[in-house]
């Protein structure tokens, strides 16, 4: 291992035990510090001989000597100062736990590979010896099958409203602060026991009371994995408990006296093995490197890789381990006002939304919309918090993103009002293009339009959808009726440019003929599917597709805008569809036929040549067609919606999309 120069920031009790351990490491050399005051980062830089006292965060970040920086501010300054020193090119250990909850952590990995650096989440137990002992044991079937764990990390700060540890704002409550260590423990030997480096319960329950203050005092949580594997986990900062960590096996158990804390400032640490039958025997780890110092150096020695292996904490692994600590918290009814939907006021990184410089989103125009519409669109159906939500619509938005689609119905209304809350709380009502859709099966009438647009657009808390879509057709009502209810809404300024989704060729044609009879203004767009795979079966019933020759003919003939739905297939050109792997059943049904695994191999032999993802051809097949385009798309992450991006940079000729399509 090189020498790893670092540089702390905030200098609270954590960055002293840091700062202690660091300095009986095998690679590090702490060479600045960083506080909100001088006075702070002087008494600081005395007590550990430090020449560099920074009474800025910024300063620290801007010292080129520093090439690493563990961050050891409060919870909920995480994100800010992580995106900063990621943006600064520095390597990041930040303070467990990574950011208040899952979408904030998610953010913050999505910033340091963009900018290509390191980033750990701080489990220091992880990187000792003695943990991934336990793991070998584990795996070599030290106890037989691992049925059920138990394990704890608590203790009693009485109550201080004002203090860190109840603070609602500061991110307090157990939960974060140490529930988090079983988690990750009862995760690792879970995943363990099932082959694999981590696991995630499949199941939550839990139990607590919550202080004045809203935080957790005190809480257990029962966690079920695959094969029946269960774990109890507790915590607090109002009890103390035993703060050790038990596997129970079918042949014998496991115990951990240290669990958390093994040897800090080096030396030994024991593993209790008994076995059914056999003397109980403890296992002695030796390590001589301080336990803080053995973190350091865990960086140090995988810093290339951007991340370190298991039992470290990957980026995987901190996101499932911040999914479930949500979980745990929701499970009891811990949710921090800084979460809600009217207190989103900004991004994660701390800063004012902006489109970054080097974005490659391309843009058009759609007759009736008074702004250039971004080639990729959002779709808002899938978002499950206001945190998951802002973070998705930032970073689309970010990226040069300006189009979200959502409808009436999706979950119930609640999308709709999770996009509104983003809008206004970002104050860019004006920089956005937003799609509304109404009139869904069975209520796809003329009426059902008026009343539920009008409720559309309170939810999304605006006057105007920039664009409107009827989500389905009601072939029974005259087409017309349709067109008039649309042109009123659009003469009141309720809706810029209309369209239907999943709407028959035939029936497009007959509504644009009524509209030009009658001197009123036709569909200026449609929201059918179409992807380079062939839908066989409609996902949803009456869901049409626009992928056939004819349906394409009609696009290109009258330059039509489609914005088209699935347009990725529902992850069919992911690596996940083969004709022997059948386990997710819509997508069997949906997309499985010979005909698109034909296409699929075509896929992967051009993202070979072009050295590109598969799905960046399969989206590139939609955005390069002889008519206007602007494929919907659903990312869950912010990688799936990075890993979409390049899509945008792929030019595709005649002859290419007819090779993809098997028309060669």
């Amino acid at each position: 291992m090189t020498e790893l120069k670092w540089g702390i920031l905030g200098l609270g009790s954590i960055a002293r035990t840091f700062a202690r351990g660091l300095a009986g490491s095998q690679s590090g050399r702490l060479v600045a510090v960083g506080s909100r005051t001088r006075e702070s980062a002087d008494r600081f830089g005395t007590e550990f001989e430090i020449d560099k006292r920074y009474p800025s965060y910024e300063q620290l970040l801007a010292d080129r000597e520093v090439e690493a920086v563990y961050v050891a501010t409060p919870h909920p300054l995480h994100p800010e100062w992580v995106f900063q020193a990621a943006a600064a090119g520095k390597h990041i250990l930040c303070e467990k736990p990574l950011a208040i909850n899952q979408a904030q952590a998610m953010a913050m990995i999505d910033a340091a590979v963009r900018h290509d650096v390191f980033l750990m989440e701080a489990f220091m137990y992880r990187c000792h010896p003695q943990t991934q002992k336990l793991v070998d044991l584990v795996r070599a079937g030290a106890v037989g099958q691992v049925r059920a764990m138990q394990g704890s990390f608590a203790f009693n700060a009485g109550f201080n409203p004002e203090g860190r540890l109840f603070s609602q704002a500061l991110g307090g409550g157990g939960i974060l602060d140490v529930g988090c260590y079983p988690v990750s423990m009862a995760r690792l030997i879970a995943g363990t026991a099932l082959g694999s480096d981590f696991a995630e319960p499949e199941e939550v329950h839990a139990v607590g009371h919550l202080c004045p203050t809203g935080v957790d005092g005190w809480t257990f949580a029962a966690l079920k994995f695959a094969d029946d594997i269960i774990a109890q986990v507790g915590t607090g900062v109002q009890v103390g408990l035993d703060n050790t960590f038990t596997i129970f096996g079918s042949e014998g158990k496991i115990a951990l006296p240290s669990p958390w804390l093994p040897a800090r400032d080096g030396g030994q640490t024991t593993i209790q093995l008994s076995r059914s039958g056999q003397t109980a025997e403890e296992i002695e780890v030796t390590c001589t490197t301080p336990l803080y110092g053995v973190e350091a150096d865990a960086v140090a020695r995988h810093i290339d890789a951007r991340q370190a292996p298991s039992p470290a904490m990957s980026w995987a692994d901190t996101l499932g381990n911040m999914a479930t600590l949500d979980r745990w918290r929701a499970a009891i009814g811990c949710e921090f006002d800084a979460e809600k939907p009217a207190h989103q006021k900004r991004p994660a990184h701390g800063r004012p939304l902006a489109r970054r410089p080097d974005h490659n989103m391309r843009y058009a125009a759609i007759p009736g919309a008074d702004k250039k519409v971004s080639r990729l669109v959002l779709g808002c159906d899938n978002q499950t918090s206001m945190p998951h939500a802002a973070a998705m619509f930032d970073g689309f938005f970010e990226a040069g993103g300006n189009t979200f689609d959502t409808a009436y119905i999706y979950g119930g209304g609640q999308q709709e009002q999770l996009l509104g809350w983003w809008i206004k709380n970002r104050g860019i009502r004006d920089q956005v293009v937003l799609i509304s859709k109404g009139a869904h099966s069975p209520n796809c009438y003329p009426d059902k339009i008026t009343s539920q647009l009008h409720e559309s657009l309170e939810r999304l808390q605006t006057e105007r959808a920039d664009i409107y879509f009827m989500h389905r057709d009601n072939p029974e009502v005259p087409v017309g009726e349709f067109v008039d209810v649309l042109c009123a809404h659009q003469e009141a300024g309720r809706i810029g440019a209309f369209g239907g989704s999943n709407w028959s060729i035939e029936r497009v044609r007959e509504a644009n003929a009524y509209a030009a009879r009658t001197g009123k203004t036709g569909f200026a767009a449609l929201s059918n599917n179409f992807s380079l795979a062939r839908m066989v079966e409609p996902v949803w019933g009456g869901c049409l597709a626009a992928s056939d020759p004819a349906y394409r003919s009609f696009l290109a003939e009258n330059q039509l805008c489609l914005l088209p739905w699935s347009s990725q297939a529902r992850g069919f050109f992911l690596g996940r569809a083969h004709p022997e792997e059948r386990s997710n059943e819509e997508l069997v049904r949906c997309w499985y036929s010979d005909d698109n695994f034909q296409r699929l191999e075509r896929v992967y032999e051009m993202a070979r040549e072009r050295a590109v993802l598969p799905i960046n051809i399969a989206l590139a097949y939609v955005l390069c067609q002889p008519f206007p385009t602007f494929p919907l798309i659903g990312p869950r992450t912010l990688e799936e919606l990075r890993t979409s991006l390049p899509a945008l940079d792929l030019q595709l000729s005649p002859e290419e999309l007819r090779w993809l399509n098997l028309e060669d």
